[in-house]
């Protein structure tokens, strides 16, 4: 059984609306969101970004609650950075949900993992969404656990889902 926050967190990762103009934080940039220094007050989950960096990495996430844990059903992570060859630590993560995909689809657009990965690896890429704080990886990230060994992100701050996505160059 999910608990009250669970539930909550698996609603704002499922959000499928795109954001309106209005409720872009334009304070949201990628030197702010990897700003050090504990952030988990910084934005607003009811708040979008904008986005934009090299792409890092691109991976099929594991099976989690917001999805069922189903296996088939599963999130892509893709990393960005400010700079095409950054560690993971200096990375944000951004992720692209089973339901963002199949609308991506009905629009024609491929936002599979293996189409992300051919197509946005190493590039510079313009991405909007909705910020989402995931407090499960909060210990994993440099801005709310600086220094640990093992870190893998920048921050515990994501846009999930991604809404839209651009490659810039």
């Amino acid at each position: 059984m999910l608990t009250p926050a669970a539930r909550r967190g698996a609603r704002l990762k499922n959000r499928e609306a795109p954001p309106r103009p209005e409720e872009f934080d334009a304070g949201v940039t990628l030197d702010s969101v990897t700003r050090p220094g504990d952030d988990r007050e910084r934005w607003s989950e009811s708040r979008a970004a904008r986005l934009e960096g090299y792409v890092v990495e691109v991976r099929r996430a594991g099976p989690e609650a917001a999805n069922c844990f189903s296996p088939s059903r599963r999130d892509t992570h893709v990393h960005i950075a400010a700079r095409a060859d950054a560690p993971a630590r200096e990375t944000v993560v951004l992720e692209v949900t089973p339901r963002l995909e199949r609308w991506a689809a009905r629009q024609g657009l491929d936002w599979s993992e293996a189409a992300l990965r051919r197509d946005l690896l190493g590039r510079r890429c313009r991405f909007e969404g909705w910020l989402f704080f995931d407090a499960g990886h909060a210990g994993e990230a440099e801005n709310t656990a600086p220094g640990r060994e093992g870190n893998w992100r920048a921050t515990a701050w994501e846009i999930h889902p991604i809404t839209s996505l651009t490659v810039v160059r």
